[in-house]
């Protein structure tokens, strides 16, 4: 018996997709034909956020070795979420830009601990389990 159902496989594979798609239809767009080449904190977060979606492509092909992308899709989207976010909303409510950001932050706070096979990443990150199967 596999240690993460095919049915948890199915939805990580989901979410690198989701997560794929997303960032390909709305970063990679001003990568590829910017409006002008600058080298500043945007095209930083740019580059950034257009490798990650490079790397959750791996993730739809290997779930399990691409699960530290998820981790840190989650990490970032927490901190972002509780240290910037819900403090400027309570203190002087969102701009269009912080609540789409928002929304698209909370749908991976949300999702990814549901998706997560936490025992598999408490054995193969935690315990340091040895992994088995190459193609997951």
């Amino acid at each position: 018996m596999s240690e993460v159902s095919k049915l948890k496989l199915f939805f990580l594979r989901a979410m690198y997709l989701l997560i794929t798609v997303g960032l390909v239809l709305t970063i990679w767009p001003e990568i590829i034909v910017p409006n002008q080449r600058l080298a500043n904190e945007e095209t930083v977060i740019q580059s950034l956020l257009g490798a990650l979606a490079l790397l959750a492509a791996l993730g739809i092909r290997y779930p399990l070795k691409m699960l530290p992308i998820l981790i840190f899709e989650f990490i970032w989207k927490l901190i972002w979420v509780f240290s910037f976010a819900l403090p400027t909303w309570l203190n002087h409510g969102l701009d269009t830009y912080a609540k789409e950001t928002l929304f698209a932050c909370l749908i991976g706070v949300v999702l990814i601990p549901i998706i997560m096979p936490w025992h598999y990443v408490y054995n193969h990150y935690i315990k340091l389990k040895q992994h088995t199967n190459p193609r997951t």
